[in-house]
């Protein structure tokens, strides 16, 4: 009998295997939510490897060059919908042409939001988002689970989310009466069930009543354009749904995690419980949440006249119309007061938003900004002397790794945690705009503003998926992250609202903003001295000799101190992922 020959596999030599795993990135000022500091680092099978200066690497690694460049995390957008069936449309970004432009713009992970219909199986709508991304994203992914109405059987799958499906956050809707929205006593059951999990609750705060009953009053007026959208939902309606979301999680003695804060009187709110906490027990674990959009634009009618423009603008809490808003906003984020920045990127095209023609209730809501997130902050917050550089990978990528259990394996560069890394130029500029960006919406809310501080490589899982500008993505690359319950970031010496217990291990609130003076036409100068110099990983092997030149420092500088000493060691308290308690 015959035996059939298989196909011969075709074999990569071993040189070109090794540059495809393992990337050394030299010359670079590794930035971390904590440190900033010279250093190389080695990329092995999608993990780092080994960081530190003169680093004895193997044969046929790839070598990035960073001189004068930042070394960052990836970027950790916590708050995206992709393909997402709302208001008669859908939104035109799918899970791959989200995530290609999230690479593109520096962000290497999102966490999408899993939307059941009222009385729909939680744990069959959770399986349909992960049919939905897992052979499409291009970078990895988390998944939030909406609780839209509230039974024995939602409190059920919801253990089972949580102790078998990687899922350790839910959202439920103070707004989208009839909808989404849950009365105060299904608020109470759901916290009260996040608390038993350890799981977090995530809100969006509005008074759905009111704006029922002012959309219903404005349209009887006459008002149904763009314009009505904001007038039914106000700053103080925002602001009430925010208090009694913390006034209900008080009661429960459950955390709290704040979406999409739009509009001071929130933010203020928020402080102000945060800080009732902090008085009382030392900590906080409320977290408040705010957007790209909200500190990148603002709802300016004297811009927004044609109803196509005003219409690609909406999205709920909307765009207020002071002019300093985003700025206040940034200050928050700079002190402390809110902990991270999310895109909300729903995207919908002129053609679906134009659904609400004569009814601005039928507006698909929902903006860009998973491609612009990180570019539009650093623009706002760190060119303009708000945020230092450690502030802004704490906002973009730190916080959301801790508050959903992901960290250190996310949201820093340390050994043994992943290879999601940004090569910052913060000198390159760009204009944004629809006709170059990278989503498949035809429009952008950024249109022509014009940004310093641009990714020139973004590696996910250590594979360089831009490549000097070169978008290099490959579909269905991406990972599904669990995000085990019990985050000791949030539940870290329980009952925050009941006792008073000893400071959290990563303190929020201790960075206090400096500038970081970036001139486009020059290079990058520095005025940082606050973020605390935590040392770097000591890797034990041909470390330069003390007196030696250092032939591979680089001559970019961000710290005008001359005293600065370099540290060559850091202390990983938790293991990659972070500490999990029964998830596994």
């Amino acid at each position: 009998m015959e035996i059939p020959v298989p196909n011969p596999v075709k074999k990569v030599p071993i040189h070109l295997q090794s540059s495809q795993n393992r990337v050394l990135i030299k010359n670079g000022k590794l930035v971390n939510h904590d440190t900033m500091v010279d250093n190389d680092i080695f990329i092995e099978d999608g993990i780092v490897k080994m960081i530190g200066r003169n680093l004895v690497i193997p044969g046929g690694t790839r070598v990035i060059d960073a001189s004068s460049m930042l070394v960052l995390p990836g970027g950790i957008d916590p708050h995206t919908h992709f393909e997402l069936e709302f208001m008669g449309a859908i939104s035109v970004d799918d899970f791959y042409q989200g995530t290609k432009a999230a690479i593109a713009g520096g962000t290497t992970m999102i966490i999408d939001f899993v939307l059941p219909n009222k009385d729909e199986s939680l744990i069959d709508t959770y399986q349909k988002w992960r049919s939905r991304a897992t052979n499409k994203v291009c970078c990895d992914y988390g998944l939030h689970v909406a609780v839209t109405s509230w039974s024995k059987q939602t409190k059920q799958e919801m253990e089972e989310l949580c102790n078998k499906h990687g899922v350790n956050s839910f959202k439920v809707f103070m707004a989208y009466k009839g909808v989404f929205m849950l009365n105060d006593s299904e608020l109470y059951n759901t916290f009260e069930a996040c608390k038993e999990l350890g799981a977090l609750p995530m809100v969006h705060a509005e008074n759905g009543d009111i704006v029922h009953e002012n959309s219903i009053r404005l349209l009887k007026s006459g008002i149904n354009g763009p314009d009505g959208h904001a007038l039914s939902r106000s700053e103080d309606v925002e602001t009430e749904a925010l208090n009694r979301a913390c006034t209900i999680a008080n009661q429960v003695g459950s955390p709290l995690y704040i979406v999409h804060i739009m509009s001071k009187p929130a933010a203020d709110a928020l402080k102000k419980h945060r800080n009732e906490q902090i008085n009382r027990c030392g900590k906080s674990n409320i977290f408040g949440e705010t957007l790209a959009a909200a500190v990148g634009t603002y709802w300016d009618k004297n811009k927004l006249t044609c109803w196509n423009d005003a219409a690609a603008h909406i999205l709920s809490p909307p765009l207020r119309n002071d002019p300093y808003t985003p700025t206040y906003l940034l200050e928050m984020l700079a002190n402390g007061n809110l902990q991270t920045t999310g895109s909300d990127n729903a995207t919908f095209s002129s053609e679906q938003k134009a659904i609400g023609k004569g009814d601005f209730t039928k507006i698909p809501n929902g903006v860009n900004g998973v491609e612009d997130r990180m570019s539009v902050i650093w623009e706002k917050g760190v060119v303009s002397g708000l945020l230092s550089p450690c502030k802004f990978v704490e906002i973009t990528s730190t916080n959301t790794a801790k508050i959903f259990n992901i960290f250190p394996r996310k949201g820093c560069i340390a050994v043994g945690s992943d290879a999601d890394i940004v090569v910052w130029n913060p000198n390159a500029k760009r204009t944004i705009s629809s006709k170059t960006h990278h989503q498949a919406v035809d429009y952008n809310i950024f249109e022509g503003m014009e940004v310093h501080g641009v990714p020139e490589y973004v590696l996910v899982g250590g594979r360089v998926c831009l490549d000097e500008g070169n978008l290099k993505v490959v579909q269905g690359h991406g990972k599904f992250i669990p995000t085990p319950p019990h985050a000791d970031f949030v539940y870290g010496n329980e009952n925050v609202n009941e006792e008073s217990n000893d400071q959290q291990d990563y303190p929020q609130d201790n960075l206090k903003p400096t500038a970081l003076k970036i001139s486009p036409a020059s290079s990058v100068t520095s005025e940082i001295s606050n973020c605390s110099k935590s040392p770097m990983i000591h890797t034990g092997r041909a470390m330069r000799m003390e007196g030696q030149r250092d032939l591979q420092s680089s001559s970019f500088s961000i710290s005008s101190d001359s005293n600065d000493v370099k540290k060559s060691s850091i202390r990983v308290r938790n293991p990659p992922g972070g500490q999990s308690k029964g998830f596994w």
